[in-house]
């Protein structure tokens, strides 16, 4: 089965504060079964983040993108607006 990855961007209030909320998600990372993850900004604007995560299975990485736990955190985390996301699989 072909491994899935979890694009995602968003504008944050205050990219300190943020990587603080997803830091303290990495349980809900793990639960999901997440492999590997990489946060990346725009270098002009460090609150427009970008983040990869990679997960073994496409349901995997669906079931982490629609949890109410990363919702949640996404609310405490400072994230304006509705996040880009989308997934893709391995070719």
């Amino acid at each position: 089965m072909a491994t899935a990855t979890l694009i995602a961007r968003h504008q944050v209030d205050d990219y300190a504060a943020w990587r603080s909320v997803f830091e303290e998600v990495e349980g809900l990372r793990q639960e999901y079964g997440c492999t590997s993850k990489q946060v990346m900004t725009n270098p002009d604007d460090k609150n427009d983040v970008f983040i990869l995560h990679t997960f073994p299975t496409l349901e995997q990485a669906q079931g982490f993108a629609t949890s109410d736990a990363l919702r949640e955190a996404m609310g405490r985390a400072g994230v304006q607006g509705a996040p880009r996301i989308e997934i893709a699989v391995e070719a």
